[in-house]
């Protein structure tokens, strides 16, 4: 394989491309999770391998529940099926606890402090009742907890990695949190929960190496190779210069006209993965990807500049920052791409 093969491959199996799903938390539990930070970027990512979706879908499929916001992979937040939040929680949060201890001790959260504030969000959430972020420090103040600084967040995330509350939307970039206790729960051994994320992952992201794997999920190396380990029989291994990359399926083939995307901040198609440069391989690319945490235009799997969006009033106005001369085919595509996210969005794009 070489880079534009893998870039392509990877479009494949992240769904950029022929997605073979049509529900939010089918598609997402095909993934393991989907990056989240960024909230209006998660949902356009869960839009953009779900064509013909809005939205106000993916926003639906959130107040439904089937699909929740938490701290996953690496301590950071991302979109998880409601059938796979409590297995994925027992399997990763440990780890973030224990790189946490630190930052817990700078801000005098001992275990003690910790489980109070626990106890204090899970019954301030008890039967079926949610609330907002500002809504739950207002009860932890109350309480005598203090919120000062980064202890709000450490404390909201600590309850949620200790799988007693959830993120269940976003009202004005204002997080809405409710009870786990309803979420059915799954439970897989640790050996069997290695193996599962780890072929989630490849299934999903392949050509990808083990080190990707590490980078992604966040776990111990050794726990990571023990996962991979257990379904490596399911894959192909092919070795591209002195790394291993593992992939399921064949190859896709160069299409004969060029396919763009629009993706957002943190998607799983760059940030899935540790070395970047299947897709990163062209040196006007590194010189003008100056900051990373941008938006990014992406043609047959290169990233070819950067976009920005900007509502005004009720339209969108778009900003493109390409890096390279377009040419007549490759214009064509970016606006087929617009195209694809004025629909997401049920908006117009004016430029």
């Amino acid at each position: 394989m070489n880079p534009s093969e893998i870039a392509m491959a990877r479009l494949l199996n992240q769904q950029l491309i022929h997605t073979k799903f049509k529900k939010p938390d089918e598609l997402i539990s095909q993934m393991g999770a989907i990056q989240g930070q960024d909230y209006p970027g998660a949902k356009w990512a869960v839009g953009l391998r779900l064509p013909g979706t809005r939205d106000a879908d993916v926003e639906k499929a959130i107040t439904e529940k089937s699909i929740f916001r938490t701290w996953l992979m690496r301590g950071t937040l991302h979109l998880v099926a409601a059938k796979d939040i409590h297995w994925m929680l027992k399997l990763l949060a440990p780890r973030i606890i224990t790189s946490n201890a630190r930052r817990y001790w700078e801000l005098e959260l001992d275990e003690k402090t910790l489980k109070h504030s626990n106890n204090v969000l899970k019954k301030a959430l008890e039967g079926g009742r949610e609330l907002n972020r500002k809504e739950l420090l207002a009860v932890l103040q109350k309480r005598r907890i203090s919120t000062e600084g980064q202890r709000a967040a450490y404390m909201l995330q600590r309850a949620s990695l200790d799988g007693i509350i959830c993120q269940c939307g976003v009202e004005h970039n204002n997080p809405i949190y409710m009870s786990m206790d309803s979420i059915p729960k799954s439970s897989l051994k640790r050996e069997a929960a290695l193996a599962e994320l780890a072929r989630r992952y490849f299934k999903s992201r392949g050509p990808a190496t083990i080190g990707d794997f590490i980078w992604w999920s966040g776990l111990l190396a050794t726990d990571a190779r023990t996962g991979s380990e257990a379904v490596k029989s399911e894959f192909i291994q092919e070795r591209v210069g002195g790394e291993i990359y593992w992939y399921s399926g064949s190859k896709p083939n160069i299409p004969d006209m060029p396919v763009a995307h629009l993706l957002p901040t943190y998607d799983e198609y760059l940030f899935a993965y540790r070395d970047r440069s299947a897709s990163l391989n062209l040196k006007k690319t590194i010189m003008g990807l100056k900051n990373r945490y941008r938006p990014t235009i992406a043609i047959n799997g290169q990233i070819i500049g950067t976009w920005k969006r900007t509502f005004k009033k009720s339209q969108v106005l778009m900003e493109y920052h390409p890096f390279i001369t377009l040419n007549r085919n490759e214009k064509h595509a970016l606006s087929e791409a617009e195209l694809f996210y004025s629909e997401f969005l049920d908006l117009p794009v004016v430029k």
